[in-house]
């Protein structure tokens, strides 16, 4: 092959990646379209066979989602719940993740493999705990029980994740800070925590994303109160056929917020993903 070959070949092989990815994408990006226009037609088109394309869209049952069906009071639950699980996870996960990246391996290793243990647990197995000591504390349809138990559940995550970043930071800025009179919580908190910003932000948008998707703690342990979009959404009608055009419209409005959500901070997301790479 000469030289002069290799420019075009390169050329070929990126727009073969470029169908690839396009093709990967649009089968992703399936069962999202699919939603959409079944939330866009009446029951009576949304299953037909052959699949109708040409249709006659209507907002009607997205107008009986968010005026109808309390779906502002949900979502208010979503974000209340969300937000006091980030604002208290991401915290205390930087704490335990700074510390373990800071002693020796052979020590922090049986404590990061605990936590990878603990976050594998079926999810079932810690909600029926919970939904105990959450009657005997009084506690449950409380945004406090489910906020602690998803706290819980996605800590270890959150460890996890920061602990990458926090290795990526080398430890003779502890050193020089404490040269400058610093205390190790002043180190911390003016040195170190500024450098792992991009890894707050991945980590808190992760953590809320957990938490705004959960389904089976929303679900034990919430009740009229405090219900949250997943458990509400799949009370939309969902078990009748009739309704699913409905049901499709509940997952369109549920999905809108995170979307909104992701877009605006992409750009720290990847910032965050492409610093948190630990050098071997």
């Amino acid at each position: 092959m000469t030289v002069a070959d290799s420019p075009k070949r390169r050329q070929r092989e990126t727009y073969l990646i470029f169908i690839a990815l396009c093709i990967f994408t649009f089968i992703n990006l399936m069962p999202l379209i699919w939603a959409v226009l079944t939330s866009l037609k009446d029951p009576r088109d949304a299953f037909t066979i052959p699949p109708t394309i040409i249709f006659e869209p209507t907002l009607e049952y997205h107008r009986q989602v968010w005026f109808e069906n309390d779906f502002f009071r949900y979502l208010k639950n979503s974000l209340i719940v969300s937000a006091g699980t980030v604002f208290i996870s991401v915290p205390f996960g930087c704490l335990a993740a700074y510390a373990l990246s800071r002693i020796p391996r052979r020590s922090a290793g049986p404590i990061l493999s605990a936590l990878f243990t603990i976050r594998m647990f079926p999810h079932m197995l810690l909600a029926i705990p919970f939904f105990v000591m959450g009657t005997f504390l009084n506690l449950i349809d409380s945004y406090v029980l489910l906020i602690l138990a998803l706290v819980a559940i996605n800590q270890p995550f959150t460890i996890w994740l920061m602990h990458g970043f926090f290795l990526e930071i080398p430890r003779d800025l502890d050193e020089a800070a404490a040269i400058d009179g610093c205390t190790s919580w002043q180190a911390f908190r003016i040195v170190i925590l500024p450098l792992a910003r991009p890894g707050m932000t991945v980590a808190a948008l992760f953590s809320l994303l957990l938490s705004y998707n959960e389904f089976l703690f929303a679900l034990v342990l919430t009740g009229t109160d405090t219900k949250t979009l997943p458990v509400a959404i799949a009370s939309f009608g969902g078990e009748d056929i009739s309704a699913w055009s409905l049901s499709a419209a509940g997952a369109i409005g549920i999905m809108l917020p995170i979307v909104i959500v992701m877009l605006v901070l992409q750009r720290h997301l990847v910032r965050g993903l492409t610093a948190g790479a630990v050098k071997g």
